[in-house]
């Protein structure tokens, strides 16, 4: 959530930067609550300093043992007043801070401008896509033959965006996800295992509400939100908390299912395990001070580049626009795996500084050493990675044309053989 203050005084610089992310965000009703505020809060003040001075008159006149009968009358209509003002105003500051719940964060001066994904830019590449000897296939012929994943079978016990993992299939998921996980708790990261349903406070606290509901599963009685990242709960650890500097910068990991309706998504990935309303992930979490957050965010991407590195899977990372960036971010990286059967890039991770964003809305602060005072943490967060991409990466960047899927030698000792046959 943006700060309310900086807003009121900086309009026009939040109302153009909006328009840079092309936010349909019309602050013309957050204006006029904030000229109704200013009125109030003015009218307020001056019955208060003449609530003071009356006061003080019907002391005197109570000490010279006269009537201050009127004087009492006329406080009583100032103080009925003055309550009715402060009504007045909480009504409008709940409504100026549910507005800003729908508002998104402002892009870093660093985010290049541009309207949709076409705006991305390539900031480096990592490996080259292997030369096949063979029409390389996508992911759901090469599983079928093997006999490691069953989409009409997933289709039949839940519906579409549903599949079932087995075999090697499952052992590979498995063998991915310990392997991410060794690796991010090697780099410093905490290992979490948290609800996978959470609270609406949760939500709101991360971003997904109140905008995104349609996006989210939800149980009805009572109220709980499949978490659609691990972001949600690991995130909401620190919520309503006031932490130490010296606690500073904190690391966490997470393996989790995660739940989405896709909701717009019609029609795109229609087939095989990229777009899923199930799929498993692993997730980086950081709580850092505000003056390395940025920094943070390089590491961050740093990190979960590497695991593909160590997967010797070729990849690409962006930098994304101002108008193809999520929700509460300022800044996002996308690691983009080369997928053959495709020929294209997809992502597998994205990497995101929040920074003050997620933590105002979550009441998430530090004190400095031998300072007075609270300021709000910045948040970051990335995949690390997503399993069902990665998994869908091996089977396609190795495999074979006897139809064998070769397993990455980093992978060897998790999966506990050289290749799926």
């Amino acid at each position: 959530m943006l700060n309310a203050r900086f807003v009121r005084e900086n309009i026009e610089i939040v109302q153009d930067a909006l328009a840079r992310r092309g936010a349909d965000a019309d602050l013309s009703g957050f204006v006029q609550t904030e000229q109704e505020r200013l009125s109030l809060v003015r009218e307020a003040e001056s019955l208060r300093n003449t609530r003071n001075v009356v006061s003080e008159k019907i002391g005197m006149l109570k000490r010279a043992k006269e009537s201050a009968d009127h004087l009492m009358v006329e406080m009583k209509s100032v103080a009925d007043r003055i309550r009715e003002i402060d009504e007045m105003l909480k009504n409008i500051e709940e409504k100026q801070a549910f507005f800003l719940l729908t508002i998104p964060n402002l892009p870093d001066e660093t985010v290049p401008f541009g309207r949709d994904e076409a705006g991305n830019i390539e900031v480096r590449k990592c490996g080259e896509p292997r030369q096949f000897d063979f029409e390389p296939l996508n992911h759901w012929d090469i599983a079928e033959p093997l006999d490691i994943i069953d989409f009409e079978r997933g289709a039949k016990i839940a519906g579409a965006r549903f599949s079932v993992i087995k075999g090697a299939g499952a052992r590979l998921e498995r063998a991915l996800m310990n392997f991410m996980l060794d690796h991010n708790t090697a780099r410093g990261y905490r290992e979490i295992s948290p609800p996978l349903l959470v609270n609406r406070a949760s939500m709101t606290g991360t971003g997904q509400l109140p905008k995104f509901e349609a996006d989210l599963f939800k149980t009805a009685d009572p109220e709980f939100f499949l978490i659609p990242t691990a972001e949600v709960p690991v995130t909401n650890l620190h919520r309503d908390e006031i932490l130490s500097e010296e606690h500073l910068p904190l690391y966490y990991t997470a393996f989790t299912p995660c739940f989405r309706s896709e909701a717009g998504s019609h029609g795109k990935d229609v087939r095989g395990l990229i777009r899923q309303h199930q799929f498993n992930k692993v997730e980086l979490v950081k709580f850092v001070k505000p003056e390395e957050s940025f920094n943070e965010l390089e590491t961050l991407t740093a990190d979960a580049e590497n695991i593909l590195q160590l997967l010797g899977l070729p990849y690409r990372t962006i930098v994304l626009c101002t108008g193809d960036m999520g929700f509460g971010s300022a800044k996002t990286y996308d690691i983009e795996v080369w997928l053959p059967g495709q020929q294209k890039y997809r992502e597998i991770s994205s990497c995101s500084n929040f920074t003050d964003f997620q933590a105002r809305r979550a009441g998430i602060r530090f004190r400095r050493t031998g300072k007075k005072g609270t300021e709000f943490v910045h948040t970051l967060n990335g995949s690390g990675l997503a399993i069902g991409r990665t998994l869908v990466a091996v089977l396609e960047n190795y495999q074979q044309k006897d139809g064998t899927v070769i397993i990455p030698e980093a992978l060897r000792s998790y999966f506990g053989a050289e290749k799926i046959a």
